[in-house]
């Protein structure tokens, strides 16, 4: 298991936790990262973070990526 931030762009990849206070699970969840799903890295760029997930792109800071687990 590692965090989100740490993926390789282009491998799908299983969310296996997602962490944070509940304000910043609520979040992720409310954005689509459940544990079970499914994300994409699309592209990194100084460690921020466009996923595709759920048919969306999103676009999380690296502090947030840290917080789901793959």
């Amino acid at each position: 298991m590692m965090p989100l931030n740490l993926a390789m762009p282009g491998e799908e990849l299983l969310i296996r936790k997602v962490g944070g206070s509940p304000e910043v699970r609520k979040h992720l969840e409310d954005m689509g990262f459940i544990a079970g799903g499914t994300a994409i890295v699309v592209s990194a760029l100084n460690g921020n973070l466009i996923v595709k997930v759920k048919e969306s792109r999103v676009a999380l800071s690296e502090e947030l990526a840290r917080k789901i687990m793959v």
